[in-house]
């Protein structure tokens, strides 16, 4: 394949198979992310769509020093933060986003967050992403676990900046595009875990993946708890927007979530002191254990699914915040492995799994635009096929019942 010169760095053939790719490091302990634009046809790659990759750097308040990569697809850009979790920011397709519109206007550096400042809240000081990992030692709200220990809201992942960032792309068709990044949780005596990340779509796409790994590098069995926050606001969020999947079980995050409880999957306008209700979902899979959540608007023309795996990720947390539009008007769909009470809570409830030495597990989730009614028809349809009649518990209770404050 003919491939024109570009100064992106170190290029490598690799095998995979039957299947070669053109990859370059983006960024390493001895090599900074520098400024980049990659394109198709710079690789010589003649897809369909023509696609790019760009790489900078931000300045400025407590975003400088923090690293982008927008992956522009030619239907789609996607911008992911190597800074933060390798955290999916946004994604654009001409006058749609996924994301929304926090009262956090910057991308934070991590740097500048003390997570355990505002009583374990301060997690939410960069909390304005698409797609936000939490965990893998723990997620939920902070507070005391049983031994004592502080345990910070939704765990460390999102405020870990990448170790080594890799670009690859397929030089044959679908030519797919993955941008891959380490993170590492490790303290001394108390966890040796490394997480994989990988984004991947290709050419002319408006959906992507993205794909996890979490070893466990230590000598003993660990627990971990892991929650992927995919936040949607408008326009799919607006009053009458709903929710589908297949339920298995849903019930109240807490007291103050029962009283929405006979309309859990619709959305109102931005309300005034709302402020937010959470409720616990155990979805039902196929027979192979896959399953889709779907978000959509008031018309049913414009939406977005969610399609993952129940043997991955069992629990689903659907995070209602409509407040005002100022405060923040966003729902967050997600997918993990537990709920979002402190992990003291969820031992009982069989929602801290554990991981052995050496051992692996992976969690997989695909993100796709629908556009248009048909395509939301079609989502809610393989919702149905899923559901195939099954009855859905609906619990007055909630799961847990929380201290009173």
């Amino acid at each position: 394949m003919k491939r024109s010169a570009i100064s992106v760095g170190i290029i490598a053939m690799l095998s995979a198979g039957s299947a070669m790719a053109w990859e370059t490091t983006l960024l390493d302990t001895d090599k900074p992310m520098a400024a980049q634009h990659i394109t198709s046809a710079k690789l010589g790659i003649k897809a369909a769509k023509p696609f790019s990759v760009t790489t900078k750097r931000l300045h400025g308040g407590r975003q400088e020093g923090v690293t982008l990569v927008e992956i522009d697809t030619g239907a789609m850009k996607i911008t992911v933060v190597p800074t933060r979790g390798m955290n999916v920011l946004h994604a654009v397709a001409g006058d749609v986003r996924l994301g929304w519109d926090s009262p956090v206007k910057q991308v934070v550096n991590p740097a500048f967050i003390e997570l355990n400042g505002r009583n374990g809240l301060g997690w939410l000081e960069g909390f304005n992403e698409l797609v936000t990992r939490c965990g893998y030692e723990w997620v939920g709200h902070p507070g005391e676990d049983t031994d004592g220990t502080l345990l910070t809201l939704h765990g460390l992942a999102a405020n870990t900046p990448a170790t080594k960032v890799v670009l690859s792309v397929d030089e044959k068709p679908p030519y797919t595009i993955r941008l891959k990044g380490e993170l590492k949780q490790q303290a001394f005596k108390k966890v040796d875990f490394v997480i994989d990340t990988e984004l991947n779509t290709v050419p002319g796409a408006t959906e992507f993946t993205v794909h996890d790994k979490l070893t466990n590098q230590g000598d003993y069995a660990k627990e971990y708890q892991a929650l992927y926050h995919s936040n949607f606001g408008t326009p799919l969020l607006e009053k009458d927007a709903k929710f589908a999947a297949p339920v298995r079980e849903v019930s109240p995050f807490n007291d103050y979530a029962k009283g929405d409880l006979p309309t859990w999957q619709t959305y109102r306008a931005p309300t005034k002191d709302y402020d937010e209700t959470v409720y616990n979902v155990f979805p039902y899979g196929d027979d192979d254990g896959n399953t889709l959540a779907v978000l959509h608007n008031a018309k049913g023309e414009l939406g977005v699914s969610l399609a993952f795996n129940i043997n991955q990720l069992p629990a689903f947390s659907l995070w209602k915040n409509t407040d005002t539009e100022g405060q923040g008007y966003v729902t967050g769909l997600e997918p993990g492995t537990s709920f979002s009470y402190n992990r003291r809570y969820q031992r009982d409830l069989k929602l801290v799994p554990t991981i052995g030495p050496k051992e692996s597990r992976e969690f997989m989730i695909t993100y796709t635009l629908l556009s248009g009614k048909a395509k939301v028809d079609d989502a809610l349809k393989r919702v149905e096929t899923i559901q195939n009649g099954r009855e859905t518990t609906v619990r007055e209770e909630p799961l847990v019942a929380l201290p009173k404050h």
